[in-house]
């Protein structure tokens, strides 16, 4: 059994959802408890099953576990903990929206639900203990807590780097972070026609492990100043990341993405779209080219 099967997004939404303790108090297994935070926690519950960074994973455990300690420099720990934050509150929220200016104390207010605490702590040393593949960091110039081949939230991603107030305007994809010179896409695989426009249903797939094809936004040719940027951003002194997930939902709702690292321009055919073949940095591991390969049917 998976461990996010037990956190499904039909059992964690609305009125009565109820996490591991909740269940445990239900079966007669455990003390009642109330908590302030209990409903809010127990509905990204999925979302924290999903966390399996190393580097994040002990940061995390270091505030709500005594005796814990985390590698992470102040930056790190800031930018990790606002992840965090925006994964506890996140901007897609229905109701109304959170204010982000007091990250310590919004970690004290996690930190007031001990019982909360405790199953966010179980079920990242749960990760932590079963986790299947190396991540590393990846160098881009500046602080960066996002490490390759873990899985991250749209809202993570843009903590991560430095812009989490982008969320709402990102729409297709694709943005250009000017402060950062970066370029970086959000793709998923297999899309569904009632979740993407025609405009939108491009053709993503990896071509080897380190290859990847990649369909642009039907409005860009190669001459235009965003097609230039991804042809010359070697010259020019940007950076590409790409990030990947094979379905917009799992059983927890919306799916998180991979993190597949740099890429450098190989080349292109077409205009409007671009149909662009990025070299991958770093290899795509094996448990991930399934995922992200595509099978051509002559």
């Amino acid at each position: 059994m998976d461990i996010k099967d037990l956190y499904t997004e039909r059992e964690t939404k609305g009125s009565n959802a109820a996490g591991f303790y909740r269940l445990c108090v239900k079966a007669d297994k455990r003390e009642d408890f109330e908590e302030p935070l209990e409903e809010t926690i127990t509905k990204v519950m999925g979302k924290i099953c999903a966390i399996d960074s190393r580097r994040w994973i002990q940061t995390i455990l270091s505030e709500f576990m005594p005796g814990t300690v985390s590698d992470a420099t102040e930056e790190e720990r800031r930018l990790m903990l606002e992840m965090f934050q925006y994964t506890v509150w996140p901007t897609n929220s229905t109701k109304d929206p959170h204010d982000y200016s007091d990250l310590e104390g919004d970690m004290a207010s996690i930190r007031k639900n001990p019982v909360m605490c405790q199953e966010i702590c179980d079920i990242l040393q749960y990760n932590l203990d079963h986790l299947d593949f190396v991540d590393e960091n990846v160098d881009l110039g500046f602080t960066c807590p996002l490490d390759l081949h873990c899985h991250y939230t749209k809202d993570q991603i843009l903590v991560a780097l430095g812009h989490p107030e982008r969320a709402k305007s990102m729409r297709q994809g694709v943005l250009y972070l000017k402060d950062r010179n970066l370029d970086f896409f959000i793709n998923t695989l297999n899309k569904a026609d009632k979740d993407y426009s025609p405009t939108t249903m491009y053709a993503d797939y990896s071509i080897n492990e380190h290859l990847f094809h990649w369909q642009s936004q039907s409005t860009t040719s190669e001459a235009s100043n965003t097609g230039q940027r991804y042809i010359h951003h070697k010259e020019m002194g940007s950076q590409i990341l790409l990030f990947v997930r094979e379905y917009n939902k799992d059983q927890t709702g919306t799916a998180p993405f991979v993190y597949l690292g740099k890429a450098d321009y190989v080349s292109h055919q077409g205009s409007s779209p671009m149909n662009i073949i990025w070299h991958l940095e770093r290899p795509i591991p094996a448990k991930f080219i399934r995922q992200t390969g595509k099978l051509l049917a002559q």
